[in-house]
């Protein structure tokens, strides 16, 4: 029997889901090595994401959660008034990388945005200045698609992710493991200037630390905060122990964590001192140890490295805003502002934008209901002095850029986006706002409805659907032009195997105009899926026709549905043409290729798929119809295992794998593949293959259950 691509239509469901500092003594760790010159010190970057400044015991934690990170603290200079200028990953790693503040550089979430090509970044200017540059980073929200892989030599992103069929498969991987990777490189470049970042993920929810640091420790999130910590041990050892050439060594993180703070469980909604307080470091070259309380900011470490390196700041562009850390500050340099601001809520649910300016040791945080505290006599922002000074609070709110108003240029956010962001706690959705925002837009009047979200994601990730769809109803019912509700609804929904309520869901969304992107190519896809070919048309022509790729995708999926291959052909070549590493493009391609029977082309672009993201199940089947119509039975029987590993219920792949394992000797292979099959395909769908698959199991010796 030859290999299906399956009975119903072959379409993806789209998931919704950084005094005085120049040290007359320099450390003997900085002592020059031979074969490096002493004036091009070796640049360290290494960045924790979600760790809280008081997480680390140089920052005030007394139960040992940071021994070594402690050590580089004691022996180097500790910044306890950094701050981040961002709330979520990307953007703030963008500022650290550029020195730029969000609305200067443009990243302002975790989705929609990539740094352009015209802004130069650490990586971009030491690598013109001769250094190598390595980065390897944990999370999805640092993929290279996003733009910070521009001018590193080597930008590892491998995740270790599940099958991403499911939008709650993790997309990040584990310290160790990344610090594994970026020493082999460290080490391979010895003999030159190295600049290397190195991302950690191992503190973002949700916590779940190894042994023996799960034991250890009572709270899994300080757990997870001495794993990271010791994960850094191969990496900072040897430079602790003078066994390196001369280095500057900066540790940060992107951003902290609530952690029920104010209402809030974990990042992202507001930018209190839990989430916007980060710790800071330097160590090594130039460096003198010691304590510094001015008000530094992650835009200060781009000025901050190059000046270690020797090398001049890059002409043209947005005037940098940061300063470097290695010396003193003139009274004309002394800071009298540092922006920050947190968009996530007000990009992906529509809710009020929160700005605001650091100054003079006071916080002003410009919402509808407007906050103000001062930091050194109330670090817990417990007492707002909005009413009691609002002379000050007006002259802040008056000096917020005006670049940085809203609403910002966003992009489309792809449903691999939604999905792998999902997995990690992030929503992305299109807001559904923009402007004119009250007080009962402010975050702080939502944080009933922040955790009702929360729920239902939980719900969901358990496998609780009755819970999630029922959560999700309350949402839509709350706050009906909240797009993210309709989503989650729908998802839930279609994950119930509720396909015709999902449908209508959707529909009313779309009528209502409260469907995002993500949505309508969800739509779309479900109306394909039930042979509704022009009603898919309709709702994603308009999205394809602005230039959205993944509608254009989906365009495609339609026509190639229609029997319009030649049709669907160009249609993807056009989005190749734009984008030539666009994994789904090349997946669906691999379709239209099969059903023109070109199997080495169909084979060719199913594996320009999987080498784009491995995680695409579909891809792997088709890659396995390719080989086995090309005469490679092994090679299509690995290709399906891979695709039903990745998604058990790729039912098309389960089908393809148990027939044909039976025919090459693979008896257990075949019977596990065909029980599963028989177990759980759909019947309404599946029921003359269920059948053969009972006769042929019988035959293997089994009963088929």
């Amino acid at each position: 029997m030859v290999p299906v691509l399956g009975e119903r239509s072959r379409l993806v469901a789209a998931a919704l889901l950084v005094a005085l500092l120049v040290a007359a003594d320099r450390p003997a760790s900085s002592a020059p090595a031979a074969g490096h010159p002493a004036s091009r010190p070796d640049i360290l970057l290494v960045t924790i994401d979600t760790l809280r400044a008081d997480a680390t015991g140089f920052g005030g934690n007394p139960k040992g959660t940071t021994p070594l990170l402690d050590r580089v603290a004691h022996s180097g200079r500790v910044f306890g008034n950094a701050h981040a200028q961002n709330v979520v990953t990307l953007p703030s790693h963008t500022n650290i990388l550029t020195g730029l503040y969000p609305y200067q550089h443009g990243v302002r979430d975790n989705s929609g945005f990539r740094l352009g090509a015209a802004t130069p970044t650490l990586a971009t200017v030491l690598h013109g200045a001769g250094y190598a540059t390595g980065a390897f980073v944990s999370g999805y929200p640092l993929a290279a698609r996003f733009g910070l892989a521009r001018g590193f030599d080597v930008y590892d992103d491998h995740f270790s992710s599940g099958g991403l069929d499911d939008q709650f498969a993790l997309a990040e991987r584990r310290g160790d493991e990344t610090v594994a990777a970026a020493l082999t490189w460290w080490r391979g470049q010895r003999g030159h200037p190295r600049f290397l970042w190195v991302h950690l993920y191992d503190a973002h929810a949700p916590y779940v630390p190894p042994e023996p640091f799960a034991r250890r420790f009572a709270d899994p999130y300080l757990g997870e905060v001495a794993a990271a910590d010791s994960f850094l041990a191969p990496l900072l050892s040897p430079l602790l122990a003078g066994g390196e050439p001369p280095a500057l060594v900066v540790v940060t993180a992107d951003h902290g964590e609530s952690r029920g703070e104010h209402g809030e469980l974990t990042h992202g909604l507001f930018a209190y001192e839990a989430t916007l307080h980060v710790p800071l470091v330097l160590w090594g070259t130039g460096v003198a140890a010691g304590r510094d309380d001015r008000p530094a900011g992650h835009v200060d470490l781009f000025p901050t490295v190059l000046a270690a390196a020797g090398v001049a700041a890059p002409a043209g562009g947005p005037p940098r805003p940061g300063r470097s850390l290695l010396r003193p500050w003139t009274a004309a340099e002394s800071r009298a502002d540092l922006y920050f601001e947190a968009l996530s809520t007000a990009l992906n649910r529509g809710w009020a934008p929160l700005r605001g300016l650091l100054r003079g040791g006071r916080k002003y945080i410009h919402l509808p209901l407007a906050e103000a505290y001062d930091l050194p006599r109330d670090p817990r922002e417990e007492k707002n002095l909005v009413d009691a000074d609002r002379r000050a609070v007006r002259a802040a709110f008056a000096a917020l850029p005006v670049e940085s108003q809203w609403p910002p240029p966003r992009q489309a956010v792809s449903s691999e986006e939604t999905k792998r962001l999902a997995s990690l706690g992030y929503l992305s959705e299109g807001g559904g706002g923009g402007g004119g925002f009250r007080p009962e837009d402010d975050p702080k009047n939502l944080i009933a409805l922040d955790r009702l979200i929360e729920g239902v994601i939980d719900a969901y990730s358990r496998g609780a659907l009755a819970q999630a769809v029922a959560g999700a109803r309350k949402l839509v019912k709350e706050r009906p032009a909240m797009p993210l509700g309709h989503s989650l609804l729908a998802q839930a929904l279609l994950q119930a195997g509720r396909d015709d309520e999902a449908l209508e869901v959707m529909r009313q969304a779309r009528a209502r105009g409260s469907a995002s992107a993500n949505l309508q190519r969800q739509l779309a896809l479900t109306l394909a899926e039930q042979g509704k070919i022009d009603e898919a048309r309709a709702v994603v022509a308009p999205l394809a026709g602005a230039g959205d790729a993944e509608a254009r995708v989906i365009l495609a999926l339609t026509d190639s549905e229609a029997g319009r291959q030649r049709e669907a052909f160009e249609q993807l070549q056009g989005v190749l043409a734009d984008d030539a590493h666009d994994a789904g493009a090349w997946e669906t391609l691999a379709l239209v290729e099969l059903r023109l029977g070109h199997w080495p082309r169909a084979r060719d672009a199913a594996r320009r798929a999987v080498e784009f993201e491995a995680s695409r199940s579909r891809a792997w089947n088709d890659l396995g119809v390719a080989l086995f119509q090309l005469g490679d039975a092994p090679g299509a029987l690995d290709a399906w295992q891979r695709a039903v590993a990745l998604d058990p219920q790729l039912w098309d792949a389960l089908w393809n794998l148990g027939i044909q394992a039976s025919k090459h000797g693979r008896t257990q292979v075949a019977r596990d593949a065909l029980s599963r099959f028989v177990a759980a395909a759909p019947r309404d769908r599946y029921g003359k293959d269920i059948e053969e698959a009972r006769r042929l199991l019988a035959a293997l010796g089994h009963n088929g259950g």
